[in-house]
């Protein structure tokens, strides 16, 4: 793979099984973890389908599987359901703040809580910081904690990158008793108002699969639009 920058090495990652669709194998490109990634670059991937995790930089490439597909909110064109209209009014109550991503015992401690009442068995239910933190902030990404509060207590983070005329939805985590206010969505929708008010045209959500349960809220933003074929067409869901 080549840009205006040096030339990008991709290595491919073994088979193994899919984390989302049973019975169905996964693998992955990765760009050079030595490549000199800087934020205009990763940018530029970003809008050609990669994802980050961490410092790691991939794309989906399945032996017998194209089912994943990155998608994007175009920020102009979306207009709220009826039920993510009842999200945000749900959610009113809750002041919202743009932090530095940075390592806090409290933001560790929470994130646990939700993975241990989520995803008990998953491996990112860890107790290690360091994996914590590696997984994440980038140095490249120009990344923010974007902070829910109720009363003045933390209840939930979500983290965003942030890239030229992008913003791309990373990971949200949140205390479990809050699950009933739908805190994934909310955080989506106030991505989609701060983009606006920022003229970015297009908001990032990762990978869809069409049948995976887990994926399922991503097909509810619309319209969306898939990364099909090097071009960006909208999806008809």
């Amino acid at each position: 793979m080549s840009t205006a920058h040096n030339p990008i090495r991709l290595f491919e990652t073994v088979v193994d099984e899919c984390p989302y669709m049973p019975d169905r194998q996964s693998a992955s490109i990765l760009v050079d973890p030595d490549h000199d990634v800087d934020p205009a670059l990763f940018g530029m991937l970003s809008r050609s389908g990669f994802r980050r995790s961490g410092e790691m930089l991939y794309s989906p490439k399945c032996p017998t599987c194209n089912a994943c597909v990155s998608v994007r909110i175009p920020v102009a064109s979306f207009r709220p359901s009826r039920s993510q209209k009842r999200v945000w009014r749900k959610n009113m109550d809750l002041r919202i703040s743009l932090e530095k991503v940075e390592f806090k015992q409290p933001h560790f401690e929470m994130y646990l809580r939700y993975q241990k009442s989520r995803h008990p068995e998953s491996s990112m239910c860890d107790e290690d910081p360091k994996k914590y933190i590696g997984f994440i902030d980038s140095e490249f990404s120009e990344s923010r904690f974007l902070c829910m509060f109720l009363d003045n207590k933390l209840i939930g983070i979500s983290v965003l990158d942030q890239f030229e005329q992008g913003v791309s939805a990373v990971y949200t985590f949140f205390e479990p008793e809050h699950s009933a206010r739908s805190l994934g969505t909310y955080a989506i929708m106030t991505m989609i108002k701060l983009a606006r008010l920022r003229n970015v045209p297009h908001v990032y959500l990762g990978y869809w699969i069409d049948g995976s349960p887990k994926m399922d809220y991503k097909r509810r933003f619309k319209p969306l639009e898939g990364y099909r074929d090097r071009h960006w067409v909208e999806l008809a869901l």
